[in-house]
């Protein structure tokens, strides 16, 4: 695996990790599961720092991974022209 492959699957990995913690943190709004979340020690603004902190990654990994495969363009190969 390459380092911008790498870079994309931290980037994904981050995206949904971030989608489900505001998915929960809209959950504990709502007052389902308080119980759980309260047992876990989890309030509303730690769930939406962690979402905040994965979509910054995410976004991170991603320009990278971008910037990555511009810099990796193949070089064409002159071939002698046959006579």
């Amino acid at each position: 695996m390459d380092r911008s492959a790498r870079l994309h699957v931290v980037g994904k990995i981050s995206y949904y990790l971030g989608w489900i913690s505001l998915i929960c943190g809209g959950l504990l709004h709502l007052g389902v599961g308080r119980a759980m979340f309260t047992a876990l020690s989890l309030t509303k603004r730690n769930l939406f720092e962690v979402a905040v902190v994965c979509f910054l990654i995410c976004m991170a990994s991603e320009v990278r991974a971008l910037s990555a495969t511009e810099k990796e363009v193949p070089v064409m190969v002159k071939r002698p022209a046959a006579a």
